[in-house]
């Protein structure tokens, strides 16, 4: 079976002298592993098309092991500011390793990959401050992933607006300050302008997710929703999140 499709780069990682194994989020089949032949070869175009971050257009086939082989491979976007800012580089990869825990395997995955790209370039751009480009795309990657929380109004009195709104990470869900009790369980206050931002963040159009701007402080806010309710879902630790985090206290 032969297929052409494009998809961005996740991961990599070299098997033997000039071969390698990548991992595509692809806007098709969703996330798949596939095997380059020759990824050091300079002269051949599959060297670029096949690295880390890398949005690219493949031809790839399946051997008789049941393994993908990619075939040719041509790159349509390296998002070379990435990798001259290591701070950037440090939030791409962790960018990456959640698209490889929640994107679809074999399946359509197209909100997803545009979700990336567009994160990645507004990131490379400098047309939003890192810590905000963070906290949208892991919001909305949540969502569109099947985890989209309740920001519809309070779970108990559904109130649509307070400002003493909280939220709650292992429901998903919003209390007023009016409905909260000692039995409510974790909460992070996130008031009305967070709570406001959290629904652009989930229900907006792609094109309109990242218009928007907020101070430090509510960003700082909505750091932590957005980290604690991505995390609760993960099925593991990653490390290039800690990784991350590393790089920016170095920075500041």
């Amino acid at each position: 079976m032969n297929f052409s499709t494009d998809g961005l780069v996740i991961r990599e990682q070299r098997i033997k002298e000039g071969d390698k194994v990548i991992t595509i989020l692809t806007r098709d089949k969703g996330v798949i592993r596939s095997f380059v032949n020759g990824a050091n070869n300079i002269k051949s175009p599959k060297t670029t098309a096949t690295g880390l971050i890398t949005y690219s257009q493949f031809d790839i086939y399946l051997n008789s092991k049941g393994n993908y082989i990619i075939d040719d491979a041509h790159a349509k976007e390296v998002f070379m500011p990435l990798r001259q800012d290591i701070d950037k580089m440090a939030l791409s990869q962790y960018f990456c390793e959640l698209c490889e825990q929640f994107a679809p395997r074999d399946a359509n995955a197209e909100e997803i990959l545009r979700l990336t790209l567009n994160s990645l370039y507004m990131l490379a751009h400098n047309k939003l401050p890192i810590e905000l480009i963070k906290c949208i795309f892991e919001l909305r990657l949540m969502s569109v992933s099947g985890y989209m929380p309740d920001l519809v109004g309070c779970c108990e009195c559904h109130i649509y607006e307070d400002d003493n709104m909280y939220f709650l990470p292992d429901s998903g869900q919003l209390i007023c300050k009016s409905c909260k009790t000692e039995n409510t369980g974790r909460s992070i206050l996130t008031g009305k302008t967070v709570t406001n931002v959290m629904r652009h963040c989930v229900y907006s159009e792609l094109n309109k997710l990242f218009s928007f701007t907020l101070s430090e402080k509510s960003t700082k806010t909505l750091g932590v929703v957005t980290e604690n309710y991505c995390t609760l879902h993960l099925d593991k630790h990653l490390n290039t999140l800690d990784f991350y985090k590393q790089i920016r206290n170095l920075s500041e």
